[in-house]
């Protein structure tokens, strides 16, 4: 009897379909696709092509004022050898208001494009939230970009966040790019089904310089339509500029130069009396739709990051792309097991 018993159980497990045990793709038709940023500097996106990538997602945003050096040669290139392309926003938000403010930005900032994939929310690192909050700043921040610019959405994650964090509720609304490494099948989550599968973060393809991102997609993830986004700049609460800190050496010129615009616009813009005098630490609004060479917050080749409760130095590491001691080293830290709350760290720009 009891032989009996465990082979009735092990033949209704055998049975049982996959997707009991782990999130599996919404259709057989896979695309083979990469996800991108200023991280991987200029990109052959001929030699892309040629090497089997169909699709790229592109990092276009971060926050509500960081657009990505590489956004629009990224999207020019990509589709000009025929990829299909989407957008990602890296999403910062802490509350509601500042979801719409993001999702306002994104919005902005990809208008009059015309992308093939749906568009992208990463929000990863969530501070003191609760799983509450994440779920509510995630559903304004998606509702909000869908009504601005008319397009499905799509939600990037890891498979712990996609099965612990982000609601069943969520998973009922709106589909998964799901991040999963070292497996050819992600593991269970609160989607049945995946979009998108990040499946390792160190791929290599020709035209990439150095590790990218490497990704599977289903053809649910392209959008039904090719119709343009439209303008998105009227918004009563979207501001249409940004703040420059004037540093030693400095000049309008320099400035213009770096944002893709002219130093009439900064003088207009600003008021400024003589365009031969400027001071360091002096603000100075630059248009936002301009095409920064490097991001303001991305100084050199770094990021300025304020630990948060909880944050360490392995768990940096790890969201940045780097090692333990290269952070320490770039921050004169001398003890890697004590860091501070709202303490300012340097972390190698790898996004």
């Amino acid at each position: 009897m009891k032989l009996k018993t465990i082979f009735m159980i092990t033949l209704i497990v055998a049975f049982l379909p996959i997707s009991v045990f782990a999130t599996v793709a919404s259709s057989s038709t896979i695309y083979e696709g990469i996800d991108v940023s200023n991280w991987q500097g200029y990109i052959n996106y001929e030699q892309v092509r040629n090497s089997g990538i169909d699709v790229v997602y592109i990092k276009s945003s971060q926050g509500a004022n960081i657009i990505d050096a590489y956004f629009r040669i990224n999207y020019s290139n990509a589709k000009s050898n025929g990829l299909k392309v989407g957008f990602y926003h890296f999403l910062t938000a802490r509350n509601e208001e500042e979801a719409i403010e993001q999702a306002d930005f994104f919005a902005s900032v990809i208008s009059n494009t015309t992308p093939d994939c749906k568009l992208a929310m990463d929000f990863e690192v969530f501070g003191n939230l609760s799983i509450e909050e994440i779920n509510i700043i995630s559903e304004t921040f998606l509702e909000r970009l869908k009504e601005r610019t008319g397009k499905e959405v799509v939600i990037y994650s890891n498979a712990s966040d996609a099965r612990d964090i982000f609601s069943v509720s969520l998973s009922e609304k709106y589909p998964l790019w799901i991040a999963e490494y070292g497996t050819e099948v992600p593991s269970k989550t609160n989607w049945e089904f995946w979009e998108g599968f990040q499946y390792t973060s160190r791929g290599e393809i020709e035209g990439v310089r150095g590790f990218v991102d490497r990704d599977r997609f289903t053809n649910d993830i392209f959008l039904n339509d090719s119709v343009q986004i439209p303008e998105s700049g009227n918004s009563e609460n979207f501001n249409q500029d940004r703040e420059y800190i004037v540093k030693k050496g400095n000049t309008l010129s320099g400035i213009a130069t770096i944002y893709n615009t002219t130093v009439r616009e900064l003088v207009i813009l600003n008021k400024i009396q003589n365009p031969n005098l400027i001071f360091p630490g002096e603000e100075v609004l630059v248009p936002i739709n301009g095409n920064p060479q490097n991001e303001v917050e991305y100084q050199t080749n770094h990021i300025i990051y304020t630990v948060e409760e909880g944050d360490t130095l392995s768990q940096l590491a790890l969201r940045f792309k780097t090692t333990v001691e290269d952070i320490a080293k770039l921050n004169n830290i001398q003890n890697i097991n004590l860091i501070y709350v709202g303490e300012k760290l340097k972390n190698e720009n790898n996004e």
